[in-house]
């Protein structure tokens, strides 16, 4: 099948929680998001982090960051929540999932949660619930891994010399 030039109606949203922290990991996200914006238009929404005190448990936090992202989320998007306990797919199986969104004009909508994760509410939404590894992860870190996934599987798409 012959490369369609869609590529630059290519629109990826990226809703996270908290903000990045480490420098290595500001420096890493700042080259993939530049590699990046030469084929698909990126937006990262940084969400403020609830915090658990005393008086705030983890459940109220994780149920604020909730309506953060729910206000956010569109019903045209295809919204793939990540959380360890998601569905694994290998760069190929990624990247056929990205390009058949991207065939028929849809956005896709990637929400990462913070520390302590996201709410069942956020995950009923979902088209797909992705899972990185059955490892866990910093929300930190793992910003910069989908990043490299989603830049590794637009290059599978266009044919580009970057998956082996």
């Amino acid at each position: 099948m012959p490369i369609l030039s869609y590529y630059w109606d290519m629109r990826i949203k990226i809703i996270q929680v908290g903000s990045t922290k480490d420098d290595y990991l500001k420096d890493g996200t700042i080259e993939i998001l530049k590699r990046l914006s030469a084929y698909a238009d990126v937006e990262v929404v940084n969400l403020k982090e609830s915090a658990v005190t005393k008086t705030h448990s983890k459940d109220q936090a994780i149920a604020e960051e909730a309506e953060q992202i729910l206000k956010r989320l569109k019903n045209e998007e295809f919204k793939i929540v990540l959380d360890e306990r998601g569905e694994a797919l290998d760069s190929m199986k990624f990247s056929e999932m990205l390009k058949e969104n991207f065939d028929q004009g849809i956005s896709i909508c990637f929400v990462i949660g913070g520390p302590f994760g996201l709410s069942s509410e956020v995950k009923a939404k979902a088209d797909l619930v992705l899972s990185f590894s059955k490892m866990t992860f910093t929300h930190q870190m793992i910003r910069i891994f989908l990043l490299e996934q989603i830049y590794r599987a637009i290059c599978i798409i266009k044919g580009k010399e970057y998956h082996h």
